[in-house]
């Protein structure tokens, strides 16, 4: 009788651990499966639909560039490096001093270049390579935000002995103010491009897919500055002021679109 009651709790023991076991079966088998169905909606979501339309725009606008660039070089000659580069210097600073009194700031005004740099003469007698001299190329690159000084600015320098003048350029400072304006109205143009598509094939216009877009950005506008004249020798003469024209550069933003249709 004792051991038929024993058998009996036993078997109510492993009742009890069978439905525990089952019971942390089924939250496990639950949890997976609610995993599996969120990995899948994913994945469906990222699949590209089947029936999709894909429709391109433009956008462009004229813009005046807002920044004049240049640079201006000092060229000297002679045996003694210590000697030339003195005058050089001595030039450059009263250029850079000039510049700075017409308005253009510090930050504005960067020397690229500064070149030191033997001249060797060959002796047909003797066979032997000596130097002869050497040459000192000091340029600065210059900014300029107001456009009413540059014609000062230029026609100013050769008389200071300045004897290199790079071309004037043009060029847009913040593009980014005016792409994101562009930047609209070509998904703006795409939009109502693929609506009227979308009618035209008694169509419906679902979400978005995909998009892109390509930017040209157009390079500086040179403009040539040469002069003949003596004033781009040292200590030469003032050269007449150069009419100057910004002109315009062209943004343009093309954007490419894939709409869902249903």
């Amino acid at each position: 009788m004792l051991k038929l009651k024993e058998l009996l709790v036993k078997l109510e023991e492993s009742k009890k651990y069978f439905w525990l076991l089952l019971n942390l079966v089924l939250i496990v088998l639950i949890f997976l499966g609610l995993t599996a169905v969120d990995a899948l909606k994913k994945y469906q979501s990222s699949l590209i639909p089947s029936r999709v339309i894909t429709v391109t725009a433009q956008d462009k606008k004229a813009i005046i560039p807002d920044i004049a660039s240049f640079s201006f070089s000092v060229v000297s000659e002679g045996k003694d490096p210590a000697k030339i580069a003195d005058e050089n210097n001595q030039i450059m600073n009263r250029a850079i001093g000039v510049v700075k009194a017409e308005g253009v700031d510090a930050k504005d005004i960067q020397t690229s270049g500064y070149n030191l740099s033997p001249r060797y003469e060959y002796d047909e007698k003797t066979r032997a390579t000596t130097i002869s001299g050497y040459t000192l190329t000091q340029t600065v690159f210059v900014k300029i935000r107001d456009f009413t000084k540059i014609s000062k600015i230029l026609s100013s320098l050769p008389a200071l002995g300045i004897n290199q003048i790079s071309s004037l350029s043009f060029e847009i400072d913040d593009r980014d103010k005016y792409l994101a304006e562009i930047r609209g109205n070509a998904f703006e143009k795409a939009k109502e491009k693929a609506r009227e598509m979308a009618r035209e094939n008694h169509a419906n216009l679902g979400k978005v897919v995909t998009f892109s877009e390509y930017q040209n950005y157009p390079g500086p506008i040179y403009r040539a500055y040469d002069s003949k004249s003596e004033a781009y020798g040292m200590g030469g003469a003032s050269v007449a002021a150069p009419a100057v024209e910004p002109g315009s550069q062209e943004v343009t933003v093309n954007v490419s679109v894939t709409y869902e249709i249903k």
